[in-house]
């Protein structure tokens, strides 16, 4: 690839002035299991590469008093492998493990795969529900947004020039409070989602859900939080109505696209039945807390 130029600034600052200097596309590189394929492939042609892996703090996790903080580049392997995030958050620890090989693993990012802006993320759903916020670094300091925010559409996200993310901040979860994330996919393993659904849920000392968050990945240009399906389960137990109204609602948020994985039609029913198993899961994970 012609005029491909590459850096490996070793602070954050230098980063920002590195992309905010460039005159043409620049493209962050994380873990590059997505970026990688691309240049191959030729998808995308950028004039600057800028590697994150030597800044420090943008790898690895560390507990705060009220939060987890979670580098942009930590890889895969080292968020499965953080007992205190998995007790905490299974359901975020379950998409990021969902991505790809275990050489995958020890390469793919948190921010990496967000940014790359797929619809079909496994690590995006469960971090919204868990109202997960993004911190941004820029020409013009730093900024905080919720993940949500991030993604604008398949392969655009709301950074602007010189932006990119440092680091994610997962609130500890609440007293009766847990999550859970489950895809479906046409094969049994490493492959892009057909439907992901993250479902979190805060519950009282009787069972009932104070809280929730139902979010759907591939069923729409962006993921969704389904609030028609969340509110479908506050003030609720988890019984076969609750099920059932979480199952219609689920359908309802979706605005799928048929391609070879599957019809509009069947996205709509699988994220229905993905919200219900999901949403179990979840239950029964804060009911033991």
């Amino acid at each position: 690839m012609p005029n491909l130029s590459f850096a490996a600034p070793t602070s954050v600052d230098e980063a920002v002035k590195i992309l905010a200097g460039a005159s043409g596309m620049a493209k962050m590189l994380a873990g590059g299991t997505d970026l990688l394929v691309q240049l191959r492939s030729g998808r995308t042609r950028p004039e600057l590469i800028v590697d994150t892996k030597r800044i420090p703090g943008l790898i690895g996790i560390r507990e705060e008093s009220d939060r987890f903080v979670i580098g942009a580049s930590t890889p895969g392997v080292m968020i499965y492998e953080n007992e205190a995030l998995t007790r905490a958050w299974p359901g975020i620890v379950e998409g990021m493990d969902l991505i790809g090989s275990e050489q995958i693993q020890g390469r793919a990012s948190l921010a990496g795969n967000l940014c790359n802006a797929s619809p079909a993320a496994d690590s995006v759903p469960a971090l919204i529900a868990a109202r997960a916020t993004a911190v941004i670094a820029g020409p013009s300091g730093r900024r905080e947004a919720p993940v949500e925010a991030i993604v604008t559409g398949p392969g655009q996200t709301s950074l602007q020039k010189g932006e990119f993310i440092v680091e994610f901040h997962v609130p500890k979860p609440k007293p009766h409070q847990s999550d859970a994330y489950l895809r479906f996919i046409p094969r049994t393993e490493m492959d892009i989602a057909v439907v992901g659904c993250g479902v979190n849920v805060t519950l009282d000392g009787n069972g009932v859900c104070t809280d929730a968050r139902v979010v759907l990945g591939a069923v729409a240009p962006t993921q969704v939080i389904a609030e028609e399906a969340a509110a479908a389960l506050i003030g609720h137990k988890l019984d076969n109505d609750t099920l059932s109204k979480l199952d219609a609602a689920a359908g309802r948020a979706c605005k799928p696209i048929s391609d070879k994985r599957g019809t509009i039609e069947y996205r709509i029913k699988v994220a229905g039945v993905l919200a219900r198993r999901a949403a179990a899961i979840a239950f029964e994970r804060a009911a033991q807390r």
